[in-house]
């Protein structure tokens, strides 16, 4: 099935009730967004299998981990070392993510570690690949925000709709 035609008022409607609760049974998701429950489970595998649903998630506190530290590292690299900080990355525990960005850094990652020595460590394991420069997360306001379904940012349309 197209990935488009997934994305009805049900399938919007699944995706709203599974970024709330992901542990929903299926009859209590399919009485949530009005379909029978073989609907909503054929509608599952479709969603899954055309990866607009990527996967069934925890959310763990870092710091009942251990996992005190949390940073952004900016990286700057040359061309040679481009590929090499890539495969180096991926062997690291503490990124939790790397996004390759435009501008005057190449990539971002957010790590995390059990204190300011080993962050200092990742730091310099970080060095032979590029130019890292560090910014320490103090806090958090705004963290997993649940995607709007719609499509659109509904603040923004809101701002520009006063504004006209």
């Amino acid at each position: 099935m197209d990935s488009t035609a997934l994305m009805d008022l049900y399938g919007r409607k699944l995706l709203e009730e599974l970024q709330r609760n992901a542990r929903l049974s299926l009859a209590e998701l399919s009485r949530r967004i009005g379909l029978s429950p073989t609907a909503t489970a054929e509608r599952l595998r479709q969603m899954e299998e055309t990866g607009i649903i990527r996967g069934y998630t925890i959310d763990i506190d870092h710091e009942y981990l251990g996992l005190e530290v949390r940073a952004f590292i900016r990286m700057s690299c040359g061309g040679q070392n481009y590929r090499r900080l890539l495969d180096f990355v991926q062997t690291l525990e503490e990124v939790r993510e790397c996004h390759h960005l435009t501008g005057s850094d190449d990539f971002l990652l957010k790590v995390t570690t059990t204190n300011m020595a080993d962050l200092e460590a990742l730091i310099e394991a970080l060095l032979p690949y590029g130019t890292p420069v560090t910014s320490i997360v103090l806090s958090s306001p705004v963290e997993h925000r649940r995607f709007a379904v719609t499509g659109k940012l509904v603040t923004v349309t809101r701002k520009a709709a006063r504004r006209r």
